[in-house]
């Protein structure tokens, strides 16, 4: 038996079927009941945990759906798989209501982890610290730009010039920050590929990077990579927790973090977008 296919049935308590690998790292395993969970392989005992705390905690607030946790250890995290269809604008109304209802189900704090969450998470393949904050101008600069930035620096991927106007930006996060907002609980990664369309018709949220944060940022993500219906999403949402009204104004300034973390793992292009977007907000 394949180590995935071991874990599969540790934390289920079935018998294995049959098993299709996905990836070095991800396998569809058939359960003898018909069923089929997903197996994750992660090199960090931090990523596993990071992300079954995540998905449990965002199942917590009985507001978006996502796969069932079946368990974890240091290096298998089993899931149920989510049997995709095809995305309604229906659907979609009905996702941005779900979402709007997490956001609102709130967080300790800016940067808190899920409950049994590592201090030490990951957003993708990318490190990244959950930190609380009671003031989220200086937390957002402090633990979600400028680590990202310096990183990017780092590596190359962006020059001391080009980062300028990204400090800049942080110098002035409490004027460009818009109305005071409590701590939101995100899925922290909300780009279209996190997002599936379940053949049942509900949206489910997949491999978050979950903390307490500003709920503009989930939505700024989704806006930075696109997703199906997007208007309608936004109709949902605002029909169940009205955003401010010059909150599109602020989307460049959510997706600083996005953009940098995407240019400490894939290079120049993101690093560029980065830019351009600071340079946007200084006017």
């Amino acid at each position: 038996m394949s180590e995935p296919a071991a874990a599969a049935t540790r934390f289920t308590g079935r018998p294995v079927t049959a098993e299709r690998r996905l990836s070095s790292h991800l396998a569809e395993i058939t359960l003898d009941d018909g069923r089929v969970v997903v197996v994750k392989h992660a090199d960090s005992p931090a990523a596993v945990r990071a992300e079954a705390a995540g998905l449990r905690w965002l199942a917590a607030a009985e507001a978006v759906a996502v796969p069932t946790v079946h368990g974890c250890d240091e290096r298998f995290l089993v899931v149920d798989r989510v049997d995709e269809g095809r995305p309604s604008p229906d659907a979609a109304v009905r996702f941005g209501a779900d979402l709007a209802r997490l956001h609102t189900c709130g967080a300790p704090a800016f940067g808190a982890a899920p409950p049994d969450g590592p201090t030490d998470a990951y957003i993708g393949l990318a490190p990244m610290r959950n930190v609380p904050g009671d003031d989220w101008p200086h937390w957002y600069a402090d633990h979600r730009v400028l680590p990202y930035l310096r990183t990017a620096v780092d590596a190359g991927n962006l020059s001391p010039t080009e980062a300028r106007p990204i400090e800049r930006v942080c110098e002035r996060l409490p004027d460009l920050a818009g109305p005071v907002e409590p701590p939101a609980r995100l899925h922290g990664d909300l780009w279209n590929g996190n997002l599936l369309w379940g053949a049942d018709g509900a949206a489910r949220l997949i491999d978050p990077a979950a903390h307490g944060g500003h709920r503009e940022t989930d939505l700024a993500i989704l806006h930075l990579f696109g997703a199906p219906h997007l208007d309608r999403i936004l109709d949902g949402y605002e029909r169940t927790a009205p955003l401010a009204a010059d909150w599109h104004a602020r989307i460049p300034l959510h997706q600083l973090f996005p953009l940098l973390v995407h240019a400490v793992l894939f290079g120049r292009g993101y690093a560029e977008q980065a830019v351009a977007a600071a340079r946007g907000l200084l006017g």
